[in-house]
């Protein structure tokens, strides 16, 4: 099973892949969808959604898991929904499985904790996919994080 894991944004999109067989996991690829601030809101959703296009096409993943978003005041708060609704609007059309998981959920899958620091996510993330190095930058390592958690949520179900 391919598992693409997503932290929702609007200037930085975090994904990370990982793949499951006989109780292994490893992970496939990490990393960022960078949209450039000089565009309008409006193409910077666009080109989320084709980056997103590309690697759905590459990875062709069996599941996607996406953090569902933290409401607190920001000037940026409606943007990252918006660019949420793209990404799930894309994964739609591709018509992948979608869960989704609120910040606390994800820190309790990957540490134990719900109320667990960054890097004992990263930590987590490391010591789950057996890496040597941490995956960069943060959002991808998020994204690595949520891709788990979705990962033990099926297996939970199974």
């Amino acid at each position: 099973m391919i598992i693409l894991g997503i932290d929702p944004g609007l200037a930085r999109v975090g994904f990370g892949v990982i793949y499951t067989n006989n109780n292994q996991v490893q992970m496939l690829d990490c990393g960022i969808i960078k949209t450039n601030k000089a565009q309008k809101e409006g193409e910077r959703m666009v080109e989320i959604a084709k980056d997103l296009r590309t690697l759905i096409r590459k990875w062709k993943p069996n599941l996607a898991a996406v953090e569902k978003f933290f409401f607190y005041k920001s000037s940026t708060t409606i943007s990252v929904v918006q660019a949420r609704g793209v990404l799930i609007m894309t994964l739609a059309r591709f018509q992948i499985p979608i869960v989704e998981f609120p910040p606390m959920q994800i820190k309790l899958a990957v540490t134990g904790s719900g109320h667990a620091k960054k890097d004992e996510v990263l930590n987590g993330v490391m010591r789950e996919l057996k890496l040597k190095e941490a995956p960069r930058p943060d959002d991808a390592a998020d994204a690595l994080a949520i891709a788990l958690t979705g990962l033990f949520q099926t297996n939970s179900m199974i």
